[in-house]
């Protein structure tokens, strides 16, 4: 299956390619006409000024004029396509990445991790090579945060069966899928506060002194130009009233010259960032949706309009930064108190529009966060959606479940079986026979399938519950803290846990490492039954046998697994399969006399 679909993303990428060679010729054509009619303006003025007719002064600046508007518009619009199909070429490569190397363009989430956290840093869920740089598909800040609060914490049943519907759904649109990330790819490079400066900006006025009589001004200033101009064919000596509305309106300009700096420090940055966003919004409006959590979504914003209100203000500030360009600002300044009436409608716009668009890019970011886990469904059509089920005890009952982050040529797959009890399960085995990786994988999936994304398992059942890992327990220097104080402090954190209203289940992997091996028995054997008596349910990875003899004191509530080795010739070989038992093979030994430790000689 897998390279059907590397296939079909081959497929797309070359069409994009295609299309993105297409609109850079197109693009490239007229912006050689634009400078042609550029050339024939600058002619034209010569003549008009060498014969002293204004008629070719005005051809040159009203018909040839238009012409170069119109070219600088259609070019802007082949320059939009091209991006859009460069974009879409990039997304469409980095799902091939994704699936043969794991790379990513997108964010890993490290801004996110934290150590103190009950399970994200010990399940890599953060970081470099984390589960979030490998499910991440959401180009803004907002949208990784979303996503990054999905993985933190499990939800309710009712939101997890919808999210995983929307998955569902998402991932048989592929093509819509990838036009969306197309469009939102450019947020990657953005700063992460770009929105939250676009709303402060939204919900604060200009205060432009005289507005009013500058709007109404601005609409009669280009006629009692024109019609200045038109007299000077009748009475030559009316120029120097043309002169002086001229004069007049760029003294206006001038003057407000301080408000509309003001306006383009903020909004003159983001048209074309605001073009984008309408156009990602017009994507999910229009999409027919039959999963609830899509449609509610689409429908919140579909409802307002907001693509059109978005693409009205973007429209607004691209005409604002017309002025860019000197020869073009100069001219609508003078004859339309262009930057005046830009401003004016911006202001305008704000008031009537602002309501409500904080609320609808969390649409977006809510759907970035869906696209991401389809991303998953869509790659790895193998994994299958987990049942959320009910009951007052706990469920974790998996088939050929393996880590998502193991390369799948390598990952070892095996079963577990935890349905509505309460039990802890002491995991014995040798050193790197697959103990520690095992634990991980039960709960990496599980945080998996608590956000509503499928699993890395032929099936799997599992019961609302919250993980609270002790695993990788690391000292800290800056906090003055020992190993063995983090374990305790670890520890406390976890029986606090266990003792709140909600359903608990802890993955430890060798407990008290920090201490000597007496103090390690006895505290792990007193914490475990501390646990049993508090109902707790979980894993427990450890290489003390003493340990899996809780089973023959607790025999209905603990359970005794491992995972072994064979000696072959002297090598070990590991199969890294969990097995019903205690472990009975032990390879420390060997593994130090491979770097030439002999510990029988030193007996």
């Amino acid at each position: 299956m897998e390279p059907t679909i590397i296939a079909d993303y081959q497929q797309r990428a070359l069409e994009a390619k295609t299309q993105f060679t297409r609109y850079e010729k197109l693009a490239n054509q007229y912006s050689l006409l634009r400078l042609v009619i550029f050339g024939l303006i600058v002619v034209g003025i010569y003549f008009g000024v060498v014969y002293n007719d204004i008629a070719i002064v005005i051809v040159a600046f009203i018909l040839l004029g238009l012409g170069f508007a119109w070219l600088v518009s259609k070019q802007s619009g082949f320059e939009e396509e091209k991006k859009y199909y460069q974009d879409l070429t990039k997304v469409t490569e980095n799902e091939i990445a994704g699936i043969t190397t794991r790379a990513n363009l997108y964010d890993n989430g490290n801004s996110f991790s934290d150590d103190k956290h009950f399970y994200t840093a010990d399940l890599d869920i953060f970081g470099h090579l984390s589960l979030f740089q490998m499910l991440n598909r959401a180009a803004t800040f907002a949208g990784r945060s979303r996503l990054a609060f999905w993985l933190s914490k499990p939800s309710v049943k009712y939101v997890i069966l919808n999210r995983q519907d929307a998955v569902k759904e998402i991932a048989a649109k592929n093509s819509w899928k990838l036009d969306l990330q197309a469009r939102l790819v450019f947020a990657i490079a953005e700063p992460g506060n770009h929105l939250e400066q676009l709303i402060t900006y939204l919900n604060v006025p200009l205060n432009l002194k005289g507005e009013n009589w500058l709007s109404k001004y601005a609409k009669i200033a280009p006629w009692l130009l024109l019609a200045a101009i038109i007299g000077t064919w009748f009475y030559y000596p009316v120029k120097m009233l043309a002169v002086l509305i001229g004069l007049t309106n760029m003294s206006i300009i001038f003057s407000r010259a301080k408000a509309i700096a003001k306006t383009d420090l903020i909004a003159g940055k983001i048209g074309k960032i605001l073009g984008n966003y309408a156009s990602a919004f017009e994507g999910i409006e229009q999409e027919d949706w039959d999963a609830d959590y899509n449609s509610n979504l689409a429908s919140f914003i579909g409802k307002d309009g907001t693509s059109a209100r978005i693409k009205e203000l973007s429209h607004l500030i691209n005409k604002l930064n017309y002025h860019l360009n000197p020869y073009i600002g100069f001219f609508l300044n003078l004859f339309l108190l262009w930057d005046i009436r830009q401003i004016i409608a911006i202001e305008n716009w704000k008031r009537n529009n602002r309501q409500n668009l904080e609320k609808a890019f969390d649409v977006i970011a809510e759907f970035e966060a869906l696209i991401s886990l389809s991303s998953m469904h869509i790659n790895n059509p193998q994994w299958a959606f987990p049942i959320i089920v009910d009951g007052a005890a706990y469920s974790i009952t998996a088939k050929q479940i393996a880590h998502p982050l193991i390369n799948p040529d390598y990952a070892v797959k095996n079963d577990y079986e935890l349905e509505d009890t309460y039990k802890i399960d002491i995991i014995t085995g040798s050193n790197m026979a697959g103990k520690s990786t095992f634990l991980r994988t039960i709960g990496i999936n599980t945080v998996l399938a608590l956000c509503g994304a499928p699993v890395c398992a032929e099936s799997m059942a599992v019961s609302v519950i919250t993980m609270v890992s002790y695993m990788r327990i690391k000292d800290s220097l800056n906090e003055s803290t020992s190993t063995f104080k983090a374990e305790l402090d670890r520890l406390q954190m976890l029986l606090a846990a266990v003792e709140s209203d909600e359903k608990i289940f802890f993955l430890i992997d060798e407990m008290l490492r920090g201490t000597n091996s007496v103090d390690k028995y006895l505290g792990s054997k007193a914490v475990i039954e501390r646990l049993i008596s508090k109902n707790g349910v979980g894993l427990v990875a450890t290489h003390d046998l003493q340990i899996a003899h809780l089973e023959q004191k607790y025999p209905d509530y603990v359970r005794n697994f491992y995972f072994d080795i064979q000696v072959v010739d002297g090598e070990m070989l590991f199969d890294y399969k969990i097995k019903n038992g205690e472990c009975k093979t032990f390879n420390a030994s060997l593994l130090l006399k491979r770097i030439g430790i002999d510990t029988e000689a030193s007996n």
